[in-house]
């Protein structure tokens, strides 16, 4: 299938340009998710301002353990092969916790925290809330502000995931491919 909305093509709008030239992937040009929203200015810039990639109250690999797990979820091989691509070795993913990311289920591979961070996806990616133990157990081990980073990010790669997903991004040619 093709992309049902063609990418932007440049030039970009300044303001555009500027933030594309601030998310360099491995790719020659802008990923394709990114340059599709460059297609409104106003909708790019929304995207784009509430990314979660910088340093916050999470570690590499928690975050990219829930981004994996949430984009795997939802199906979108788009974002799940980008981030295996570009963050999956340096937090410490090989290939078994990859392939983990879409097995039914926490896997043996897991430590304890990390077998939590699966069920919280999990719980989240079902029914979009945490019941009280699993709170009790999230809140045992991430602080406060980790909680909330743990669900703004759940939210928004559920909505990436929903956007390559609709859009049929096609995958990008650096990106690991999704299996199955």
């Amino acid at each position: 299938m093709s992309p049902r909305i063609e990418p932007a093509k440049a030039p970009y709008p300044p303001a555009v340009a500027k933030a594309l030239g601030r998310l360099k992937t491995p790719g020659d040009e802008p990923l394709s998710l990114f340059r599709t929203l460059a297609r409104d200015e106003r909708l790019f810039a929304r995207f784009t301002g509430s990314g979660l990639l910088d340093p916050g109250h999470l570690s590499l690999r928690d975050r990219e353990i829930v981004i994996h797990r949430i984009c795997a979820l939802n199906g979108c091989g788009y974002e799940w092969g980008v981030h295996a691509a570009i963050f999956a070795s340096a937090a410490g993913l090989d290939a078994e916790r990859l392939a983990a990311t879409l097995a039914p289920g926490v896997a043996d591979c897991w430590s304890d925290n990390e077998a939590l961070l699966i069920a919280f996806c999990d719980a989240v990616n079902a029914r979009a809330a945490i019941d009280d133990e699993l709170w009790a157990r999230l809140s045992k081990v991430f602080s406060e502000e980790a909680r909330i980073e743990l669900m703004m990010l759940a939210g928004f790669y559920r909505t990436v995931s929903l956007l390559a997903n609709g859009l049929r991004l096609e995958p990008e040619d650096f990106a690991v491919p999704f299996p199955g």
